[in-house]
Parts: C-alpha cells; structure tokens; sequence
C-alpha cells in the first residue's frame, strides 16, 4: 500500500473536477488518490467514474460541510498520511516529494503545509494559507505573503521550512494517526477555520505544523462559497469564538472573548456603515449561535493547553495602524 492518500472533498463539483483533478491524478504517483463525495446531486460521480478510473470514489450519504465530511470520509482510507485537497486546487510536478521527506525527517510533525498560489495570478500567493499560518493573541489568522487584504507577490521570499502554527485546509497534510488520536475535525464548525482549531490542538499536544516552501500549489479561491457570501461570513466570525473557547488558557479566554465580541460589534458597524445589511446579520447569528454552543464548546476544553500560541499581540493594531503590510518586512 502506497504511504499517503490524497482526498478530494466534493461537493456538486463536476466542473471543478474536470479542470483540476487531472494535474492531481498526473502528478501523485506516490499516492493513492480518492475522492469524498458528498451526496452530490449534478454528475460528479459519473465524470469520476468515466473519466478518471483510477481515483478511488467514498460516497457519504449527506451534504456533512468540509468537517465532517472529511471525518466521515477519512474513516475507511488506511494510509500513513492524509493529504486533503480542495477540489479547486492545481499541483504541480513532484509537489509530493519534499513533503514526505519533512515528515520522515522530523517524526513529531504531524502536519505540513505546501506554498500555495494564486491560480488566477499565479506570480502571487492566495488568500487561503499563503506562505504558512499565525494567529495574534486575539484568535485572528493572518499568512505569510497575506496578512488581511494585502498579498504579495511570490519572488522567493518564502521558499524556505519553518515551523508555523497552522496550515490551511485548501491542501493540508496530516498524520492518520494525529488526526485519530485528535477526533478529527470538528463537526460544529461545518466549514471555515476547523483547521485551524485542529492545528491549535495538535499544537496543545505538542505536536509541530511546519510549510514546506519546496512544493507548490494552485488555488482558485472561492470556488465552492464566495467572500461575498453572507454565510461565510457567519461561519468566519462563530467558528472564530468557538476556536477560542476550545483553546485559550484559561487566564486569557475571558477577556480575549469579551475583546473579540467588541471587535466584532465594531466590524458589524462597518458592514452597517458600508450598506452590507445582510453582512452585519451575519455578525448576529454568528453570535447568536455561538451562545447556543457555548457550554457544548467548554466541555471540549482539555487540561493540555499552551499559553504560546500567537506570534503577536494584535495583528489589526499591527497592520491597521503601524502599517506592517508585509510579513517579511515587520515580522
């Protein structure tokens, strides 16, 4: 058997297939490919099963959301490492090799994370992961190459290994036996920042997330919920609380959720201010529904959690008003 499996999550992707599963299929001869299929209702299956006979098809018997669709999905695939791949992602050639050779270099990484591109502008790194992740001490993620609406162009800058504290879920790399041991990701979050909690707490485990500059991808964005999308929204700023009531120190969660939710007043104000009713909704049940979670949310709080977890203190003071724009330059 083949050391890592890649997994496709899909979902009424029959066109995005198409365009991208063929540089997967051309390009992982170390692995077995496979894709996860949720419940599609347009003719993902039948463009699987006659075009490409070689990937390996796991039905699941409903639309579970990223989360626990990969956690369904990934229960039947044995291989020593994941790799999950968004159905929106281009790889190139031998995008494989120097991520195995981290893992069998440095036993306690449980996750990696490739440089990812932009596929529309492909001289720059994309939204979603960039050059590899942080977060601030109030929860907020930024990348390398990205730090909110800013991201640079790719000149070489970050073709290096280094340690970060979370790799993005577009195409993420990850020991069977961390994501087992870890209960997967988690199912409350649907979509949007569940990889991010499950870095933190493989973080809490001690465990290492490392980006490995030497292989590269291409990412569409947006391809299956847009930034325009008042849903995205919603998941970004619940999913957000929730990642922090699982996983703050204790002699912080207060104050950082109570820090959080005036932020998040100010940004519904702005969405207000900008003629985004639907957006600043979106604020209001994200709270809404994180209150509904709350109790289940501390009950998943663990006695193994690290106080250095952030690179700085606020990411919004550090761009927004001292103008640290680029992450090389002021990091």
């Amino acid at each position: 058997m083949k050391k890592i499996a890649v997994v496709i999550l899909n979902w009424n992707g029959a066109k995005l297939l198409k365009e991208f599963l063929p540089s997967v299929v051309n390009y992982s001869q170390e692995a077995n490919v496979y894709v996860v299929d949720n419940a599609s209702t347009d003719d993902s299956l039948l463009v699987l099963k006659e075009q490409f006979p070689s990937v390996k098809i796991i039905q699941n018997t409903s639309n579970f959301g990223f989360a626990q669709g990969y956690n369904e999905g990934l229960q039947s695939i044995e291989e020593e490492i994941y790799c999950l791949v968004n159905s929106d992602i281009e790889v190139t050639e031998n995008w494989l090799s120097p991520i195995l050779n981290l893992f069998d270099e440095n036993p306690n990484t449980a996750i990696i994370q490739p440089k990812i591109l932009d596929y529309k502008n492909k001289a720059y790194f994309e939204y979603a992961g960039a050059g590899g992740g942080f977060i601030d001490k109030f929860g907020y993620p930024f990348c390398r190459g990205r730090i909110f609406d800013t991201i640079e162009k790719d000149n070489g800058q970050y073709d290096d290994t280094l340690q970060i504290f979370w790799a993005s879920g577009a195409c993420f790399f990850i020991r069977k036996e961390v994501f087992r041991e870890l209960n997967g990701f988690d199912s409350d979050f649907f979509a949007h920042q569940e990889e991010i909690d499950l870095c933190w707490r493989s973080f809490n485990r001690n465990y290492d997330t490392f980006y490995c500059g030497l292989s590269t991808v291409y990412h569409l964005g947006g391809a299956t919920l847009a930034t325009s999308n008042p849903k995205k929204t919603f998941l970004n700023f619940r999913n957000s609380l929730l990642m922090l009531t699982k996983n703050l120190p204790s002699n912080q969660l207060f104050i950082i959720i109570i820090g959080r939710m005036v932020l998040d007043a100010i940004a519904g104000i702005q969405f207000l201010a900008k003629g985004k009713f639907k957006h600043f909704l979106a604020v209001l049940k994200a709270h809404f529904s994180f209150y509904t979670l709350l109790i289940k949310t501390i009950r998943k709080r663990t006695s193994k959690i690290k106080t250095n977890y952030y690179k700085i203190n606020s990411i919004v003071y550090a761009y927004f008003v001292k103008n640290c724009t680029i992450f090389a330059d002021k990091f």
